[in-house]
């Protein structure tokens, strides 16, 4: 595992602590900064250029959301992960469009919040359990057919893969449920990624989203 250097942006003083004891158990990680505040976290972004931001979505002055949207454009190396308590659907879909790459909750385990951040780190769109089920649970509700005039450019199993993507399943889970390889999995991925002009899992799931693939 490379070495990756994080930022914590959150304005509770207790989680700060509880998130830096447990970077402190991950050799792989060096913290940076801790940003109190929305506009604190973008300055310290600019200054210290980490790999990785831990971000709150609800902070004073400026809010996550604000500050993740002002980043994507600013500091476009520096990958999001969005750690919150909030889990309703706008707030993850506007975090995702704003240019987070994963989500996942403040209540999640030590082991996930572990596999959360060095995904991200890697650039791999991640979400915990309970966001997972949450957009899964969304797509189910959305047209339950892949329509064939969705997305021509890619192909019948591209297009499959991508509904996949969109309900956040990860490459691994996808091989298993279509009984074919990691790396033929990882190729149409990059196929999906080039043919639809997105830079990452997070960009190519909203777009499915959008044209109602579920």
């Amino acid at each position: 595992m490379k070495s990756l250097s994080v930022l914590i942006a959150d304005d509770h003083p207790l989680f700060r602590k509880g998130m830096r004891s447990l970077l402190e158990t991950m050799p792989e990680i060096t913290l940076v900064a801790e940003a109190k505040s929305g506009r604190e976290a973008v300055e310290l972004v600019l200054a210290h250029q980490p790999d990785v931001v831990l971000m709150d979505l609800q902070m004073p002055d400026g809010s996550g959301l604000a500050a993740t949207r002002e980043l994507n454009k600013r500091s476009p190396n520096t990958r999001i992960l969005v750690v919150t308590l909030v889990e309703d659907d706008d707030s993850i879909f506007t975090a995702l469009r704003a240019g987070a790459l994963g989500y996942i909750l403040k209540d999640a385990d030590e082991e996930d919040m572990m596999r959360a951040i060095r995904a991200v780190g890697e650039r791999e769109a991640i979400f915990s359990p309970a966001i997972a089920t949450r957009l899964t649970d969304y797509f189910a509700r959305t047209r339950q057919q892949v329509p064939q005039e969705v997305f021509p450019e890619l192909t019948e199993r591209e297009r499959e893969i991508l509904a996949l993507i969109a309900r956040g399943e990860s490459n691994a889970a996808i091989a298993e449920r279509l009984t074919i390889t990691l790396k033929t999995v990882r190729n149409h991925v990059s196929n999906i990624y080039n043919k639809l002009q997105v830079a990452d899992r997070a960009q190519a799931a909203i777009r499915a989203r959008d044209a109602g693939l579920s």
